[in-house]
């Protein structure tokens, strides 16, 4: 699949001389000892990735871990000390200060925590604000404005001044904005942190739904796991800069990469995340498995009552091909939480 989106090798480093750090044993110091010796802080640490058109990639760790630096970095709103980025095949460091324009104003758009709508005008021309920017007129800018609206599921909105609005709803006028010019690439850094969990949901549900219809790639930032897991299909996990696992939230939880994402992870029902794949076995030589099969895709928690009604091996399949079975015992440990395996 094309990526989207390349980083190879990005450093950020904060404070004085700050190439020094970047490649050498100091850019392997813990951050404290790196702080006293140099007085830098290694924000982001040699993390490469690849975002294929049309993923949801989710960028998740702990404050100060470095991930909205790192969103920041994509489009040098902070600009980065080291490292390689591409969109669409473009070099973003070899960019112009006009190439760079055109790159945030038609290719990318973010949607940050604090919404950042203009609070002297009304809702249609803060979705508009990005199209005028382009130079785009004002008859045709409305019209724009008014169909994301609907899209967002604010229509009959347009009138109203952003203090007007729940916070829920000013939300949505700014991912209303931000797909107003149609960019290939989303950029969220943790839009939903300071709503309260009812809303909060509601606007996942809203970011999975607009994502299905419209496909365009995005990068989400959070530091919130059911968040992550909920909106991603891929998840970076970073600690103090550094990256720690790229992977699916199947591949998160059932196989961490260490300790630390293992800590992440723990408190996930592995039943409501893993599939059969992680908990199938061969089956023996004397098993017969006549029951119509399951697809090593299905989900743990979704097979139970097929498997405890079978009350015996249920042959599980990839394709047409039967790739394993699963009984009682492997069922039960997964509900339990205690099943940790990588899949064959």
């Amino acid at each position: 699949m094309t990526a989207t989106i390349t980083v190879e090798h990005l450093w950020k480093v904060f404070g004085p001389r700050p190439e020094r750090v970047v490649g050498t044993p100091l850019g392997d110091l813990p951050r404290a000892e790196l702080r006293a010796k140099t007085g830098c802080l290694a924000a982001v640490r040699d993390v490469s990735f690849e975002v294929p058109a049309g993923e949801v990639f989710v960028v998740m760790g702990l404050s100060g871990s470095g991930k909205s630096t790192l969103v920041r970095c994509l489009t040098r709103l902070i600009e980065p000390t080291s490292g390689e980025i591409s969109i669409d095949g473009s070099p973003v460091r070899a960019m112009n200060a006009k190439q760079l324009r055109d790159l945030r104003r038609h290719q990318v758009a973010m949607v940050f925590q604090h919404f950042g709508l203009l609070p002297h005008r009304q809702v249609l021309d803060n979705v508009a604000y990005g199209l005028e920017i382009q130079g785009m007129g004002k008859a045709a800018r409305h019209r724009r404005a008014a169909e994301v609206l609907e899209l967002v599921g604010l229509d009959g909105h347009e009138h109203q001044y952003p203090d007007q609005l729940s916070g829920g709803m000013q939300q949505r006028v700014g991912l209303a904005r931000a797909l107003a010019t149609d960019p290939a690439v989303l950029l969220f850094d943790e839009p939903f942190s300071a709503l309260d969990p009812l809303i909060r949901r509601d606007m996942q549900a809203e970011v999975r739904r607009l994502h299905a219809e419209v496909g365009k790639t995005l990068v989400f930032i959070t530091h919130d796991l059911a968040e992550a897991l909920t909106l991603g299909d891929r998840i970076a996990v970073l600690r103090d800069g550094d990256l720690i696992q790229v992977g699916t939230p199947e591949e998160l939880v059932g196989a961490p990469a260490d300790d630390y994402v293992a800590d992440f992870v723990r408190d996930v029902p592995r039943a409501d995340v893993l599939t059969l794949r992680w908990i199938m076995r061969d089956a023996t030589r004397d098993e017969v498995c006549e029951d119509q099969p399951l697809s090593h895709a299905t989900v743990i928690r979704d097979a139970v009552d097929r498997v405890l009604r079978a009350g015996r091996p249920v042959p599980v399949v990839e394709g047409a091909r039967r790739v394993g079975v699963v009984d009682v015992d492997q069922l039960l440990p997964a509900l339990i939480g205690h099943h940790r395996q990588v899949p064959a």
